[in-house]
C-alpha cells in the first residue's frame, strides 16, 4: 500500500511540476509524459521506500539536468559524439557516489541498469508504434 501511495504522490507530483511549465512544443510534452513513464519505471524496479525516495528524487532530478545540459552544449557546439559520451560517463561516475550517499550500492547499480532497460524498452516502443502507423495507412 505504501509503495502504491509512494508512487501516486510522484506521479501527482510530476504532474504538478509538469503543468506548472511553460507550455512548449508537442516534443516537449511528450518528453513529460516519457519522463513521467521512466519515473514510474524507476520507481519500480528499484522498490524505493518512502525515506529513500525522497532522498533519492531530487539527486536524480540534479544527474539528469546535468545529462540534459551536456547533451544541448555538445549539440549546438557540434561536438563529436565520442567526446559527448565521455562526458556523459564523467557524469555517470559523478552521480554514481552521490546516489551512493543516499541508496545502497546494489540498488544504486540496479538504478543504472534500469535506466539502460528503460531506453530499450521505450526504442522497442517507438519502432512498434511506427510500424502499427505504417500499417493503417496501408490499410
Amino acid at each position: 500500500m505504501k509503495r502504491i501511495l509512494t508512487i501516486l504522490f510522484l506521479l501527482f507530483s510530476l504532474t504538478i511540476t509538469l503543468s506548472a511549465q511553460d507550455e512548449g512544443t508537442k516534443l516537449r510534452n511528450n518528453g513529460g509524459k516519457i519522463e513521467a513513464l521512466k519515473i514510474a519505471y524507476l520507481t519500480n524496479k528499484l522498490a524505493l521506500s518512502p525515506e529513500e525516495a525522497q532522498k533519492f528524487w531530487p539527486v536524480y532530478n540534479k544527474y539528469m539536468e546535468d545529462i540534459r545540459s551536456t547533451r544541448l552544449d555538445a549539440r549546438e557546439r557540434k561536438q563529436s559524439e565520442i567526446a559527448t559520451e565521455e562526458k556523459i560517463l564523467g557524469i555517470r561516475k559523478k552521480y554514481n557516489t552521490e546516489f551512493g550517499k543516499v541508496l545502497s550500492a546494489e540498488k544504486v547499480n540496479a538504478f543504472f541498469k534500469a535506466e539502460k532497460e528503460f531506453g530499450t524498452y521505450l526504442q522497442k516502443e517507438i519502432i512498434e508504434r511506427r510500424q502499427q502507423r505504417i500499417q493503417r495507412r496501408k490499410n
